[in-house]
């Protein structure tokens, strides 16, 4: 282990700085999870009056609508997914601590985007 990954284990934001972090990330989590709720009622596929007997221009539209929701929901569910590591990483006192390496996540990053878990280094290698 590097002398920076050991310096930084001990490292904790102040609670005055986490509090209103921890709020936004629980507020943003309420948020997607009624996004999701609602794509999962606007797919054609869960509408109740739905009928089998459409045209071939129904179907495709139905088909397309529900790939729509589909893609949608993946997309909100990566989203909830990384809030609760956020918020999980700030209850066992390792919130801004890169989850790959134990470096340091940049304060700007966090700045952007609260809900990060990995440092900008590690994110650049996940998406090779």
């Amino acid at each position: 282990m590097t002398e920076s990954k050991s310096a930084n284990k001990g490292l904790n934001f102040p609670e005055k700085l986490l509090s209103p972090i921890k709020n936004f990330l629980e507020s943003e989590l309420v948020k997607l999870k009624r996004q999701k709720k609602n794509l999962k009622e606007a797919d054609p596929f869960s509408d109740a009056g739905r009928t089998t007997e459409n045209s071939i221009e129904e179907d495709l539209d139905e088909q397309i609508g529900h790939f729509d929701s589909e893609v949608k929901v993946k997309f909100v569910n990566r989203q909830i997914v990384q809030l609760r590591k956020a918020l999980t990483r700030m209850k066992i006192g390792k919130y801004g601590v890169c989850e790959k390496c134990g470096e340091m996540i940049d304060t700007d990053r966090l700045a952007i985007s609260p809900e990060a878990t990995t440092c900008v280094e590690c994110s650049k290698e996940d998406e090779k």
